[in-house]
């Protein structure tokens, strides 16, 4: 058995080393874990950039990955407390996003300026227990290359966003996006698709 799968079924002891990452009841890692560990874990390409003032919550646990020639701006959130964070080449993240995963943001994709985007739900129909101490639900969030995330835009658990779309300033986007897309409002709903036989955009 490896030391991680021990560690994954001993609850105290998988408690303590949680304890020793991150400080209790916070989302970020200790220092000693973003100088020491951080760096030899986590992988960005050539050419990528995160911004001083931007808040990285990465975790050893999760993967982070940033493609070459990418940029975090100041003022986001980077968070794969729950999940892997990837992130590919030639991609902008404005400033104020906040991104935590799971997620995978694809190749050449904007995002613009005070995005959010969730993979994580907290779980509350236990009507006994406060919303905080019901376990925490996730599902993956894809964006595919090529796209544009308007400011002020929800990218909310589960969506996919395919290739070369285009997502509304301040979206609620709740279900899957095809490719070749245009999605406004809350709930988002697509009104514009390429159409490769007329070789044009056309509302849907």
């Amino acid at each position: 058995m490896s030391l991680k799968d021990k560690i994954k079924q001993n609850p105290t002891l998988k408690k303590w080393i949680h304890w020793l990452i991150v400080p209790t009841n916070e989302a970020r890692p200790r220092t000693w874990v973003k100088i020491f560990i951080n760096p030899f874990i986590h992988e960005r390409a050539a050419g990528s950039i995160v911004r001083w003032r931007t808040r990285m919550d990465l975790l050893p646990f999760n993967q982070f990955k940033l493609g070459k020639n990418s940029v975090i701006e100041d003022f986001c959130t980077i968070n794969n407390g729950v999940g892997d964070v990837k992130i590919g080449s030639n991609t902008l993240i404005g400033m104020g996003n906040v991104i935590i995963g799971p997620i995978q943001i694809g190749n050449d994709v904007i995002f613009a300026q005070n995005i959010v985007a969730s993979a994580l739900n907290h779980e509350y129909r236990d009507v006994t227990l406060p919303i905080h101490a019901q376990k925490i639900l996730t599902s993956p969030i894809i964006i595919e290359n090529d796209c544009w995330i308007a400011a002020n835009s929800v990218i909310t658990a589960g969506v996919t966003i395919g290739k070369h779309s285009v997502i509304a300033a301040g979206a609620v986007v709740t279900k899957n996006i095809p490719p070749y897309s245009v999605a406004v409002g809350n709930p988002a709903r697509v009104i514009k698709q390429f159409d490769f036989e007329k070789n044009e955009w056309v509302r849907v």
